[in-house]
Parts: structure tokens; sequence; C-alpha cells
């Protein structure tokens, strides 16, 4: 896993592009303007590339499978990429990137797309694109905890895990839990799977896909939702128009065309309507 300190950013291919994972020596900014490099009157960072910062693994909205980086983001990407003529190239990088929009101002990568929630503060150092995707945060447990509620959790004395730097993460503080962080959501269901933490406060799509294994679902259960209001949005540098202008209209194409059900289905579970039909911000 990628952290904050002394790790190399990886370039990994997705699903358009070729198969595999390239570590690379360094990363090279190629400033904010792209070099003059343009894919259907957008300027991007790589010629001939959409280059899409994330951080993984993030299932099933981004994780690497079978050598490659696939799921729901990188899907949608990928129909930005097709409309500009170009291969999607990702970018692992670490969340607190995310909040900056560090690599994007340092011209990087020419968006982020991790599932991310649309946020005031985060719209400060980033523009966010139309949103397409309605989330709620699920209470995951052990089923031997004797939790049947968010409440309980402090009620019993049990210990909540969340994910670092996430709005997950947020809203236990603001409800007064001192929660054992986590890198990835990974590395957050491996606490819980392994006891280092009895309750989780996650993403719900992110724990639909968890609970798909059986062993996972025999031994645990979701006993909350907690509706935050969230919505996930793709991000741009400040002022990027024309790349967030494309994103949008892939959104909307796919969402009239049936595409987006299709990758929805595929990805995330059963269509809900509600989730994948949120309105602009």
């Amino acid at each position: 896993m990628i952290t904050l300190s002394g790790r190399r950013a990886r370039i990994l291919a997705a699903t358009t592009a070729t198969a595999g994972l390239v570590l690379v020596a360094g990363c090279t900014s190629t400033g904010s303007g792209g070099g003059g490099k343009t894919a259907g009157g957008v300027e991007v960072v790589k010629a001939g590339r959409l280059t899409t910062c994330t951080h993984l693994p993030y299932p099933p909205f981004q994780s690497e499978i079978g050598g490659k980086v696939q799921g729901f983001d990188v899907s949608l990407i990928d129909l930005v990429a097709k409309d500009l003529g170009v291969k999607q190239q990702i970018l692992d990088t670490p969340f607190e990137n995310f909040k900056t929009g560090a690599f994007l101002n340092s011209g990087q990568c020419d968006l982020a797309a991790a599932g991310m929630t649309i946020t005031a503060e985060r719209k400060k150092n980033v523009d966010f694109s139309d949103p397409y995707f309605n989330a709620t945060q699920a209470v995951l447990v052990d089923r031997k905890s004797g939790v049947n509620s968010f409440a309980d959790i402090k009620a019993k004395g049990k210990k909540l895990g969340t994910q670092a730097q996430t709005t997950g993460e947020d809203y236990a503080k603001k409800k007064g839990f001192d929660s054992i962080s986590f890198e990835s959501s990974d590395a957050l269901l491996n606490g819980l799977r392994t006891g280092q933490v009895q309750a989780v406060v996650i993403d719900y799509p992110v724990v639909q896909g968890w609970l798909k294994d059986k062993a996972n679902a025999s031994a645990f259960k979701v006993v909350d939702n907690l509706d935050t209001g969230e919505q996930y949005g793709f991000t741009v540098k400040k002022g990027n128009t024309r790349l967030l202008a494309a994103i949008n209209k892939a959104i909307a194409h796919a969402k009239a065309d049936g595409t987006y059900k299709k990758l929805y289905e595929k990805w995330i579970g059963p269509y809900d309507a509600a989730a994948a039909s949120p309105s602009a911000s």
C-alpha cells in the first residue's frame, strides 16, 4: 500500500491500457498546461493518455484484478478517455492528495477518481464533476460482537475502525468515537476480520461487494446504514473547465443510453436508482 512516507507512486494499467503494473523511479511534473499535449481538444499531461490519480484498493470502484486496475470508477473514466480518443492510465497515490489536489496541481494527473465524496472543504482545492453516485455509510460488525446498532459500539465498549482521511472517519469523530484508523478499505476490513476492531464504518457499496463472499457474510453483518447525504464526484485541477465538461458529458450519456446501469450491475450489484441518480450539486 502506498503511504505518505518514502513510497514511490505507481502507474498502473487500466482495463483499456496495456495490462500490467509499472513502478516508476520518480514523478516528473509536465506542468499545469500539459506541455501543449491535447486529446479531443482537452489538454492532458501525457500524450495519448488520460492520467487518473486514485488510491488503491477501493473495490468495487477501483482495485487490481488479474494485474489490471478495474472497477466502477475506472469504467466510467474509460468512457471519458474513449470520447477523447486516448487510453486511461492510472497513478496510485496517497489519499491525502485528493483533499489538497497536489497531484493535479503539479501536473502529474489530469483527474482524480477514488470514490470521493464531494465536500465544501475539498472544493476549495479542486473542481468536482457532477455527482455520479449517492453513498451511505454502513456499520459492519462481527456477528459475535453483540453489536446491533451504531450506538451499541460505544455502549458495549467495542473498538471501531475507520479508513484514514475519509468522511466515514470524520462522521465517527463527530459522534464522539476515537476510532482506530486504517490506511485503506482493504486494511480496514482486514482489521475487522482479524479482530483488531469489532465494528467499522465504511461506504456501503464497498460492503456490498465484500459480503458477496459467503465466508464474510457468515461471520459479519451490517447493523446500520448512516445516511450522511454523501455524493461521489471526480475531480480536476481548478479551472480545467474543458476536461470537467468532458467528464460530465460522459456521465450524462452513460446514464441516458443504459451504459451506467450495466456498469453499476457489473461492479456494485442490483441497480439502485436512488444511489445512481444524484442531482448536480
